[in-house]
């Protein structure tokens, strides 16, 4: 009888995750670069996963003297979704502004995969940098960062030679390599968080995307997956319409109208003029003297630098430098540090008319 008694102490006051599902994230950031609240996200929309969005945000806290914080609830969906926590160094009034826009450059962010269940920790990586680990008793969670490593390799691997056979070479392979290692994990999320990169309309892979729709039973059997494991969630929703709205474009695409060649010719008129144009001013302005205080400058960050001037976005730095839009984050950061500065707008008051 009192084993019996210890068996139900055990039960009711040892192991109460046992009985009520309760979810527990918490990490560490970096208190001397970084301050301010800390926000966890729900991802509902996996066209919206990187930028900030205050309609997914449904926890707001902050950490203690140490870099301490923990977001714990019981209210998530039992069910496997995406989420986002990040960070922001802004003030509350330039907050308003990056929570209209959706973008803020001087913000931090990482993405995983969890349920009402999983307890998630985020440590500091081996250099101390913060969010870029997954410790969590759900091994999905730390998925969307596996496939960032395999997205890198790719872009190392287009930009070792900018050809375009080498790039018609290595998109195919590539292509496969991502698709194959989602599907091996068993998790139709880590598919869409891929699908969502590949099928990018911004993405320089957009049109490679489409020709590979045209023949590959991927997408169809995605959608198989996404419906037998997420039948009624907007994933899936969402998934559905976007397929049938691309087979649609390349279906009705093969019948081209007759002064096709016309349009196309007029097309890359305008784009050569447009980019002569661009070069022009371009060439112009690095041929300026810049200040004395850019002269710490690495060779990444002058880029950045250059771009930031011509009035770039985040992500289209990005894709003309090859890298992750963590990383022109990063590269960003280290910029305004240098330079003394906390946006974009005083980093062009430095430069114009010098």
């Amino acid at each position: 009888m009192k084993f019996q008694y210890l068996i139900l102490y055990f039960i009711l006051f040892a192991s109460p995750k046992m009985l009520f599902a309760q979810y527990e994230f918490s990490g560490y950031v970096d208190k001397q670069n970084w301050s301010g609240d800390i926000y966890l996200s729900l991802i509902e929309d996996y066209r919206q996963l990187s930028g900030i969005y205050p309609e997914q945000i449904i926890q707001k806290v902050t950490s203690d003297s140490l870099g301490y914080f923990s977001f714990s609830g019981d209210n998530l969906p039992s069910e496997n979704r995406m989420y986002r926590i990040h960070m922001e160094n802004c003030s509350e009034h330039e907050k308003k502004a990056v929570h209209f826009n959706g973008f803020c450059s001087d913000s931090k962010e990482i993405l995983f995969i969890a349920n009402n269940n999983d307890t998630l920790t985020l440590p500091f990586s081996f250099d101390k940098e913060m969010f870029c680990k997954i410790i969590s008793n759900n091994q999905k969670s730390n998925a969307f960062i596996k496939v960032d490593s395999i997205i890198g390799e790719m872009r190392f691997a287009f930009a070792s030679y900018r050809s375009e056979t080498n790039r018609k070479i290595n998109t195919k392979k590539w292509f496969s390599t991502l698709q194959r290692y989602a599907r091996d994990q068993g998790e139709p999320l880590t598919e869409l968080y891929i699908y969502a990169f590949l099928s990018d309309k911004a993405n320089n892979l957009h049109a490679y995307y489409l020709d590979d729709l045209k023949h590959n039973l991927y997408y169809d059997q995605l959608l198989e997956r996404l419906e037998e494991k997420y039948s009624n969630n907007t994933y899936t929703t969402q998934y559905k319409a976007e397929l049938a709205s691309d087979k649609f474009l390349i279906s009705s695409g093969k019948t081209a109208p007759k002064n096709y060649w016309l349009w196309l010719v007029l097309i890359l008129l305008i784009s050569s003029v447009t980019l002569n144009i661009f070069q022009f001013v371009k060439s112009r302005r690095k041929n300026n003297v810049y200040p004395s205080f850019g002269k710490n400058l690495t060779q990444q960050e002058q880029k950045v630098l250059d771009f930031i001037l011509e009035d770039k976005t985040n992500k289209e730095i990005a894709a003309s430098m090859f890298v992750s839009i963590s990383t022109i984050k990063t590269h960003i950061n280290n910029l305004y540090k240098k330079l003394d500065v906390r946006s974009r707008e005083e980093v062009k008051s430095l430069y114009i008319n010098k």
